[in-house]
């Protein structure tokens, strides 16, 4: 299942541990931040930015 997030709403998120922008991996279901390492779910459409809710990427 591929997750879809709209454009304006992802050009204004930012990842709270970095501050920087962060991409979809629709197939993941996740935003995540190449910056700092983190993927944040999205659960039910709605995107969890929480650090402790993240999971970390190589």
């Amino acid at each position: 299942m591929t997750t879809k997030i709209d454009d304006w709403l992802l050009e204004i998120l930012a990842c709270p541990e970095s501050k920087a922008p962060l991409r979809l991996d629709s197939e993941a279901g996740e935003l995540v931040c190449d910056e700092s390492g983190l993927a944040y779910p999205i659960r039910d459409g709605i995107p969890v930015l929480l650090v402790d809710e993240a999971r970390k990427i190589n």
